[in-house]
Formats: structure tokens, C-alpha cells, sequence
């Protein structure tokens, strides 16, 4: 069984009605873009942008909080940081509102996002927009290096949300105990089996679990084609079989037997750092030099990645259609692409997530910063950590999450 998680259910309802929404939810009408970004800058002063965004890690919402500071500073907009649990919270709370017919004033300004909910609020015409192609930052994005900056989950992004950070699934080990870890999903149901307890993952649909689970399904299953594809009954059956196969192998050897899993990433590194696994998972490629640098885990932890390469995306952020302070949004959108901003993200002591912006379109001062960002110990070049494997259309992950409950949550 998952550890404790009261939201399961919630987050679960909410994902069969944004299914259900699709059909019986029509487009809601376009809202006209600002027409310069002079005319954006000047709404926005005096605004109070709401900005529902994750809040389970201390550093990022440090970060979140310095932005705050800065675009009060520069634009006398105020940022609000509305913590979530899950993303789905946020898209439900404006589904909710559109059904109620509430398209202006909403309660959302701006949101972190990206895949499944991404295509669900594209799709249920709960996004303001296009309005990327204003932000003056744009300009800076590496969209031709980091193509999953204009499709997110196989869907094309239209303007419709703006790129802050990049993300690919790395292995941490604690290099003590592990001289050579396992390279492959194969090989690691193998070490598994030779090392019982000692690895584990969290329980979907926290991010990090689920992305774990799609990237085994790439190295097991015999036709990867298909998860470019919506998932339809008879692929997803063929497709995902060896998975289960794979799960039903190396669950008994895992963490407590395979019979609970951590929640979130957050509570798997804390499993690293005490000790009880030897082997654990990141989105960002730079959270374990950070975690070393913040005393969350041993100095001695390093990552790395699958000979076959691990999954990679972008994560961006969206305004919802009716939001109230939609030039203040835009505001904080653009200054996340800036410069300052992404390299301060960057930068392992303060949170370590990935720049989207071309190295080759900034001036030499901004380039020279960037490189003289210390990497830290744990963090993989961009030569080692390789090509990306793109992530499967978004109907992948919902019904992945879906089954996994239903096969091992009860």
C-alpha cells in the first residue's frame, strides 16, 4: 500500500472529470491579447497575481519567494504563492469555475504546469492566450537545443504557456554502498532481486513515481510508437503488459516488500539520506548537488542516468482563461525567463533546476555567469546526461496512474 494520502481520491475524481469535461465543456471564446508590452507592464502595476505553483520543497518556494520580491520591486506587481499539493487542484478549482459560469475574476492567475493537465486545460479551453510571443524573454529560449520548450507531452504549446525549466529523470546513488549501479530496467529488477529492500519508488500519481513507471514501459515495451499516440484500449493493453510483468517481479524485493511506497520524491530522498534504500530518483538532474549542498543527503551520493537515456521535459507556466490579473501574469512569466531569474534557479546551492534559454542568444556577461556556475558533485554534464527520451502523449500517464492503483493500491 502508498503511505497515507487523503488527496488519492481527490486527485483521482479530478482526473476522470477533466476526461468527462472534454465532451461537455465547449471552448470558452478567445480573450484578446494585449496588443505591446508596454501596454502589459502598464496594466500590470497594482496587480495581485495568485500564482498556484507546488509547494513541497523549501527551496523552490524560496525561490518563488525571491521572484516575489523582484517583481514587486520592478513592476510593482504583487505575487501570491498558492501552494498545491497536486496540480490537478488548480485545474479543478478552474474547471469549476468556468462551469459556473465565472469567466472573469477567477481565483487563478498563473500556474506551474505541464503534461496532463496542460492537455487537459488546452483541450477544455481553460487557458488564456496565445500570448508567449509578447514576453520579451522569449526571444531567449533554446526551442531548436530544447524542443520540448513549444510540445509538451506530444501536444503543441501555442503560446498557451510559457517555458521556465527543464527536467529529465536521473538515478542518485549513494556511491559508499553502490560501486555500479544498475544501468538498465532490466538490470535493475537483477540488483533488486540481489539487494531486497534497498530500492523503492513513490507511489503514483505523485510525478516522479509515474514518470518512473513510463520510463521503464519505454525500455520494456516492443512498440514505443504507440505511446506517441492517444492511448487507445487495445494499445495500451499490448504496451503496458510487460510493465506489469516488470512490477510484479520486483515489487516483492522493493522497499517494505513492495507493500507501502513513499509519497513523493521529497519523502524517497529522505529514504537515501537515513539510509533505509541505496538507490533513488529525481526529476531535476541537479537536486541531489543541491540536497548535498543544503545537508539533505551524504556527500557521497552521485547520479546518473540509463544507458538507453531517461525521459525529459520542460515545465512551464500557464494563465488561466478567466484569470483576473492576467498582464500581471505575464509579467512574472517573462521576468522567470530573464536572465537573472534562470540563472538563480540554476545555481545548485539555491535550487539546481535547468535553464531553457540558448546560451548562444545571451550577451557574453550573462554567458560567462552561466558558466561559471559551479555544477556541483552530484550533477551530470550535459554530455553524460545524453539525449532525452520524450515523454508519451498525456493520455499515457492517466491511465498508467489509473491501473497502477487499481493493480497495487489496495
Amino acid at each position: 500500500m502508498p503511505l497515507a494520502d487523503p488527496l488519492g481520491p481527490v486527485r483521482r475524481a479530478v482526473a476522470a472529470m477533466l476526461v468527462l469535461a472534454t465532451a461537455a465543456l465547449a471552448p470558452a471564446a478567445a480573450d484578446e491579447a494585449p496588443a505591446s508590452w508596454d501596454e502589459v507592464v502598464a496594466a500590470a502595476r497594482g496587480q495581485t497575481v495568485y500564482w498556484n505553483a507546488w509547494g513541497g520543497s523549501e527551496a523552490i518556494n524560496a525561490y518563488i519567494d525571491w521572484v516575489a520580491g523582484r517583481v514587486a520591486a520592478e513592476y510593482d506587481v504583487t505575487l501570491r504563492h498558492v501552494k498545491l499539493t497536486d496540480t490537478a487542484d488548480a485545474v479543478a478549482r478552474v474547471l469549476a469555475e468556468k462551469a459556473a459560469g465565472r469567466d472573469a475574476g477567477g481565483s487563478v492567475d498563473l500556474v506551474w504546469i505541464n503534461g496532463e493537465n496542460f492537455a487537459a486545460m488546452k483541450s477544455n479551453g481553460l487557458l488564456f492566450g496565445p500570448f508567449t510571443q509578447l514576453l520579451p524573454n522569449t526571444r531567449l529560449v533554446d526551442t531548436a537545443g530544447k524542443p520540448t520548450t513549444t510540445v509538451d507531452f506530444t501536444v503543441p504549446v501555442d503560446g498557451l504557456e510559457s517555458p521556465w525549466g527543464m527536467a529529465q529523470i536521473v538515478f542518485l546513488y549513494d556511491s559508499a554502498r553502490v560501486p555500479a549501479p544498475p544501468r538498465s530496467v532490466a538490470a535493475l529488477l537483477d540488483w533488486a532481486r540481489a539487494h531486497p529492500g534497498r530500492f523503492t519508488y513513490p507511489a503514483p500519481p505523485d510525478f516522479i513515481g509515474t514518470t518512473f513507471l513510463k520510463q521503464a514501459l519505454y525500455e520494456l515495451t516492443a512498440d514505443k510508437g504507440a505511446l506517441a499516440r492517444p492511448a487507445a484500449d487495445a494499445d495500451f493493453a499490448a504496451a503496458t503488459a510487460p510493465l506489469w510483468a516488470w512490477l510484479d517481479a520486483a515489487h516483492p524485493h522493493l522497499w517494505r516488500g513492495g507493500a507501502e511506497f513513499p509519497r513523493n520524491g521529497q519523502q524517497q530522498r529522505q529514504l537515501l539520506d537515513d539510509g533505509e534504500v541505496d538507490l533513488s530518483l529525481s526529476f531535476n538532474p541537479g537536486e541531489a548537488s543541491s540536497a548535498i549542498a543544503q545537508g539533505l543527503l551524504p556527500d557521497t551520493v552521485r547520479t546518473y542516468v540509463l544507458d538507453g537515456g531517461t525521459i525529459g521535459n520542460t515545465h512551464f507556466v500557464a494563465i488561466p482563461y478567466n484569470a483576473e490579473a492576467k498582464a500581471g501574469a505575464m509579467v512574472v512569466a517573462d521576468f522567470l525567463l530573464s536572465p537573472e531569474a534562470q540563472l538563480r534557479k540554476e545555481d545548485p546551492a539555491r535550487w539546481g533546476d535547468p535553464t531553457v534559454l540558448a546560451m548562444d542568444k545571451l550577451d557574453p556577461a550573462d554567458r560567462a555567469a552561466f558558466a561559471a556556475l559551479p555544477r556541483g558533485p552530484a550533477t551530470l554534464s550535459p554530455s553524460e546526461l545524453g539525449a532525452t527520451q520524450p515523454e508519451p502523449h498525456a493520455t499515457w500517464m492517466t491511465r498508467i496512474e489509473q491501473e497502477w492503483q487499481r493493480r497495487y493500491a489496495n
